[in-house]
């Protein structure tokens, strides 16, 4: 057989033998990828667990939103109690130590005075405390710690005053937005207040507009502005040094434009010129629901004050509540105190109620006001 055609051959059997190895590494692969799919497939349905799934799409959405969703309100006001409890705790017990007693005379509740006074109770609710606990004590004869406990407790639930309307007013009146009015001290934690009631706003499935109308410090509207990222909501804000009115006008307008649930305006806070800062709050409120037409109030105006300034925040507040007509009040800084008295000072000297209270830099730690949580606190 000549050489060519012998070469030819061999040639031949080289080239069918790589093609059918081919084709044989091919067949496996894909065997092997399909093996290597439906693993994946079953992972994902088989073995993820229901709550897996649901938590998996909950952080979809909030990222989806571009907001962080907060905790529910009953385990916030939980570990705002606790919190409350571990700074506060001098007071009730102090209060409870001295009413347990053998003796309850004279100097004895002289000292009883000068504890609620010195946790910033103020000399009138103080008075009037220790009048109906004397007479109550009086009248039962008692010095059990339950009973005393117990007596005390409601004592203190009654100056604290459960019988006022703690709501926040958030749904607005025909159609338009309701409009809150932030105001308070630079420090106090005012933005970042106005940030955490947005969240908590957004995680109630109502739609939120921020207003920085804090236009002398660039920070607070850069501050103002990080917050609604977080929460998912825009902000309106104006150039440095802007009318402030303008910028709350701006909100109202924008907001009731878009059909937007709540229009959170933060406000400065400046009390070097207490005429100028009552002048600008006033125009803030009078300019602001302007765009909503005749008739229209500002729905809630907050007063930031911070829980550790005792007296000092007292003298802040009656300037505020000359500027403008304060509704509710948003004691921060609560846990950093163990006056907690001035919860009832500032309700008794503004004659408005504490609607939320915030122990913490966590965006969670704030939470709703209740004079039933907050005595059995200070008791703890």
């Amino acid at each position: 057989m000549d050489q060519p055609i012998i070469l030819l051959i061999v040639a031949a059997i080289v080239f069918i033998l790589v093609v059918g190895l081919g084709f044989t590494l091919r067949v496996n692969a894909k065997k092997k990828g399909l093996r290597e799919e439906r693993s994946i497939d079953a992972d994902v349905t088989g073995e993820l667990k229901i709550d897996e799934i649901a938590e998996a799409v909950v952080e979809e959405k909030a990222t989806a939103r571009g907001s962080e969703v907060p905790t529910e309100p009953a385990n916030r006001l939980v570990r705002l109690r606790e919190r409350l409890a571990k700074s506060n705790s001098g007071l009730g017990r102090g209060l409870l130590n001295l009413l347990s007693r053998d003796t309850l005379d004279e100097s004895t509740w002289e000292e009883i005075e000068d504890t609620l006074i010195l946790a910033d109770v103020g000399v009138d609710p103080t008075t009037e405390l220790v009048d109906r606990l004397r007479e109550r004590v009086k009248v039962l004869g008692t010095r059990e710690p339950e009973e005393v406990r117990g007596l005390l407790r409601e004592e203190l639930i009654h100056i604290v005053d459960p019988t006022m309307d703690r709501s926040l007013a958030t749904a607005g009146t025909e159609g338009d937005p309701a409009v809150m009015l932030v105001v308070g001290v630079n420090g106090s934690g005012k933005t970042t207040t106005v940030g955490k009631i947005a969240r908590v706003l957004v995680a109630e499935d109502q739609s939120v507009l921020l207003g920085a109308a804090d236009t002398f410090r660039a920070a607070a509207a850069e501050q103002l502005s990080t917050w609604g990222g977080r929460v998912g909501v825009e902000t309106v804000r104006g150039e440095e040094g802007a009318d402030p009115a303008s910028v709350a006008y701006s909100a109202v307008e924008r907001g009731r434009a878009e059909d937007t649930d709540v229009v959170l305006i933060d406000t400065a806070g400046r009390l070097q010129n207490k005429i100028g800062l009552m002048d600008e709050l006033g125009k803030v409120k009078r300019v602001a629901t302007r765009p909503l037409g005749e008739g229209h109030e500002i729905d809630e105006v907050l007063l930031v004050l911070d829980a550790t300034t005792g007296q000092n925040g007292m003298q802040q507040a009656k300037v505020f509540a000359e500027a403008v007509d304060i509704t509710g009040i948003v004691l921060t800084k609560l846990d950093g105190t163990a006056k907690g008295g001035i919860v009832v000072a500032v309700q008794r000297e503004l004659g408005v109620p504490v609607k939320l209270v915030g122990l913490g830099e966590g965006a969670d730690d704030l939470a709703p006001f209740t004079a039933e949580g907050f005595v059995d606190a200070l008791l703890d």
